[in-house]
This record gives structure tokens, C-alpha cells and sequence, in this order.
């Protein structure tokens, strides 16, 4: 399962109407990042075969069947602070994670 904060649903809601009315959010994981794995995030027309589709309120999330062993139990946040702000991923699977934010390690990887 994936959750969504208020925030986040909020901004995606935002870009969404911006970037692709109807889309849904598309989470993934490569193998990149200083950590090892990192996370991609873009607006996709419609689930392919083999993915997992989340509802969070008007928002659908989608992940690939490779991704969702990584990322299962996420919440997405979004913040703006005075440091700057951005979309943030607590990810209960990570044991370690790269100041960005954007890269993790899991304990089996």
C-alpha cells in the first residue's frame, strides 16, 4: 500500500491538472542514486500490464510489479519550507537514505 499526505495529494493535484489532466502518478525505483536505488516519479496516461494501482482520494498511483517489493508501505509527503521544498518519501523498507532524499538502501540490496 501507498499513502499520500494531504500536501502531497494537494500539489499532485496541481501538476496533474498542469502537466496531464486524468493522468495517474507513476512511482518507480532504478538502480541509481549514491545509495544504490532511487526513486522516479512521472505522470502516466494509463497502467501497464503487471502494475499495481493505488487510490489515494483523486489521486491513482501506480507501480510497476518490480517497484512495489521496494516501496510497499510508503507515505509521500510534500513540504515548503525556508530551506526549499519538494516532495518527501518516508519508506519503512529503507535502512539508509542519501541527504537528498531521493536515494535508499534496503537491507537485502
Amino acid at each position: 500500500m501507498i499513502q499520500l499526505s494531504s500536501t502531497a495529494i494537494g500539489e499532485l493535484k496541481r501538476l496533474q491538472k498542469k502537466h496531464l489532466p486524468n493522468g495517474k502518478l507513476r512511482i518507480e525505483v532504478d538502480a541509481s542514486g549514491c545509495k544504490g536505488l532511487a526513486y522516479q516519479m512521472q505522470f502516466a496516461r494509463s497502467p501497464q500490464p503487471g502494475d499495481q494501482v493505488f487510490d489515494c482520494e483523486d489521486i491513482q498511483v501506480v507501480v510497476d510489479s518490480t517497484s512495489v517489493k521496494y516501496i510497499t508501505g510508503l507515505t509521500l509527503d510534500y513540504t515548503e519550507d525556508l530551506m526549499g521544498g519538494g516532495f518527501r518519501f518516508y519508506n519503512p523498507n529503507a535502512v539508509e537514505t542519501c541527504s537528498c532524499g531521493h536515494s535508499f538502501a534496503i537491507a537485502s540490496h
